[in-house]
């Protein structure tokens, strides 16, 4: 019987489990959003969901924490971003800092397709881009008057 059994397996071993966690959670805290199949995003979502919280605490303890659950050359600068970018965003919230947005399947194997991504969080570059289109917009409408 499988009671009080947390968790997928995700058919991998628990060090390629471990690693393809650590890898998905580090590609969203970097990219802010990933496309993955929905039974590894659901597992991501919990892996970072943690991540988060620890960083809110923005103290010695949860930076360990931190840097022991990302791996890589990079997990100094995926931690930094996670505690100066991410976490200030989310002070106010409890919990729920990622969303999946079901896309569809996926056309050769037929797997359920989603977007992980996290929650509100706007980066200076998507508010440039959001501040430009609309002034690009007015300035064209008002030359053809």
């Amino acid at each position: 019987m499988r009671h009080l059994k947390k968790g997928r397996k995700l058919n991998r071993t628990a060090s390629h489990r471990k690693a393809l966690m650590s890898n998905m959670a580090c590609s969203l805290i970097k990219h802010k959003h990933i496309t993955t199949t929905l039974p590894k995003a659901k597992e991501v979502q919990k892996y970072v969901e943690r991540l988060v919280t620890y960083a809110k605490k923005n103290n010695v303890h949860g930076r360990r924490l931190i840097l022991k659950k990302v791996k890589g050359s990079y997990k100094k600068e995926i931690a930094n971003t996670l505690i100066h970018e991410i976490a200030p965003n989310y002070e106010s919230r409890s919990g729920g800092y990622t969303r999946i947005i079901k896309v569809g399947n996926r056309k050769n194997d037929d797997a359920k397709v989603s977007i992980l991504e996290f929650v509100d969080f706007k980066s200076s570059e998507q508010a440039d881009s959001n501040d430009e289109s609309p002034k690009k917009v007015s300035e064209k409408t008002e030359d053809k008057k």
